[in-house]
């Protein structure tokens, strides 16, 4: 660890180092303590209480060290994050696994679920928690992956121009997979040309023969396919499809439920996948091709399990089937949720709380309101709008509809309004928090409704995808 960080190495250092650590609250025996400094906390803060907790060492600042006994265990470096990718840099280049990174505007995370289940019959995988997708997390993750790991799978998360290619370079990826180009970030990015190059930093970053796999129909992304990488389509027309369905418009295969055939370079593929949502089959066919791509050949039933919030089809005592899907959200992943909705044929209403969509400039009153006007479209009986950008929703919808200011507000509305037998679809950007719908709906009364997660326990509500 010293020699890769450039370190010097202060006080007795342990034997062994167990695991790593950036959390003082999360320490096991053993761990090394990555003293990050954060937006909010320094890390530094929280070395005493780091070693305290049963660190074997901790990893600080030049800067900083005055702080601690000479005594302490410490290896001492310029700045802790840097000296994390390089270690995650030097662990990259000892781990003898194919890596594939994965990127895009929607269906990353479970695309990532998809091909670790794709490919754990076959060969040992490990495959990147949830959030751990930055120049943080991404390092985190290369080194917690187990010896003799042959595959591993990593997501790629951008906040802005840059990021992903220093991802990229972090991991060094035998194969790169960007799901879709979509309106996201667009604060940042300006345009969806601009996404597209954010995301297209992902193929410069693969080394000349390394597999790009691509939407088949994309043409943003065109002007970054290199002749030197294998590059793979899938979707509609491309290498890597469906038999007998082209999947547009929010189709699905001409096979029964839970029976595909895919076909992928001249072969047949059959699966039986445990769901039938069109941008899960999209995100299925990605997965297949990113797995061909590192010699494995799927087949039979596939056993996997998504990330939370991100689809979970929860049904209730009380004869109400929750669409937990408040992970995050964009033009394109409310439309996707909205085309699963429709295929659904509840016994009561397709209800659907839907709320702010982040980051999506100045044309953001637009994306909203057409979000209204395709809910209506896909057959959503009441609407409960959350937030002030998601006011525009209501005046294209045209059915019943309320507006909520916030997620308890909504929480408390959908308690009174939602009837058994309804299917209620729950979906916003991470920072409206709409979870606590979810959990209203499940406990069933309204002393529930209310409240939201305690700072500093809530989950990471960044707009990072």
């Amino acid at each position: 660890m010293a020699q890769a960080m450039g370190a010097q190495i202060q006080g007795a250092l342990p034997e062994a180092i167990t695991g790593l650590s950036i959390d003082s609250r999360t320490i096991a025996p053993g761990d090394a303590y990555f003293s990050i400094k954060g937006d909010v906390h320094d890390g530094h803060d929280f070395v005493a209480a780091a070693l305290k907790a049963g660190a074997a060492l901790a990893v600080v600042e030049r800067a900083q060290r005055d702080k601690f006994a000479p005594d302490a265990p410490l290896l001492v470096v310029d700045d802790v994050l840097a000296g994390l990718v390089e270690l995650g840099i030097a662990s990259r280049a000892r781990l003898n696994a194919h890596v594939i990174a994965i990127t895009g505007s929607v269906g990353k995370t479970s695309t990532k679920d998809l091909i670790a289940a794709l490919i754990a019959p076959h060969r040992t995988v490990a495959a990147s928690r949830e959030n751990y997708n930055t120049e943080i997390g991404m390092p985190l993750e290369i080194l917690r992956a187990p010896l003799g790991t042959e595959v591993l799978v990593l997501e790629a998360a951008m906040r802005g121009f840059g990021q992903i290619a220093e991802l990229a370079a972090i991991c060094e990826p035998d194969v790169g997979v960007i799901t879709n180009i979509g309106p996201v970030h667009l604060e940042q990015m300006g345009s969806l040309e601009g996404v597209a190059q954010a995301k297209a930093e992902l193929l410069a970053g693969l080394y000349d023969g390394a597999t790009a796999v691509v939407p088949s129909d994309e043409p943003l992304l065109e002007p970054w396919l290199r002749e030197a990488l294998e590059v793979v389509t899938f979707g509609p027309g491309g290498d890597v499809t469906f038999e007998g369905s082209s999947l547009r418009g929010g189709s699905v295969p001409d096979a029964v439920p839970s029976s595909h055939v895919i076909v992928a370079g001249g072969e047949r593929i059959e699966l039986e996948l445990p769901f039938d949502q069109a941008h899960n089959l999209m995100n299925t066919l990605a997965a297949v091709a990113a797995a061909r791509a590192v010699g494995v050949t799927p087949s039979g039933r596939l056993d996997v399990r998504f990330s939370g919030l991100r689809g979970e089809r929860v049904l209730l005592g009380t004869g109400v089937t929750v669409v937990n899907d408040c992970y995050n959200a964009n033009p394109l992943s409310m439309r996707a949720a909205l085309d699963d909705l429709t295929m659904q044929s509840p016994a009561g209403r397709r209800v659907a709380v839907l709320g702010d969509m982040l980051e999506l400039g100045p044309a953001e009153h637009e994306h909203h309101a057409e979000i209204g006007a395709y809910a209506a479209a896909a057959g959503v009986e009441l609407l409960i709008a959350v937030g002030p950008r998601s006011a525009a929703m209501l005046g294209r919808f045209g059915g019943e509809a309320h507006l909520a200011a916030d997620a308890a507000e909504a929480a408390a509305l959908a308690v009174a309004l939602v009837e058994p037998g309804d299917v209620v679809l729950v979906k916003a950007s991470r920072g409206v928090g709409l979870e606590v719908v979810a959990e209203a709906l499940a406990a069933g009364r309204r002393d529930e409704a209310g409240g939201s997660p305690a700072v500093g326990e809530a989950p990471d509500r960044s707009e990072a995808d």
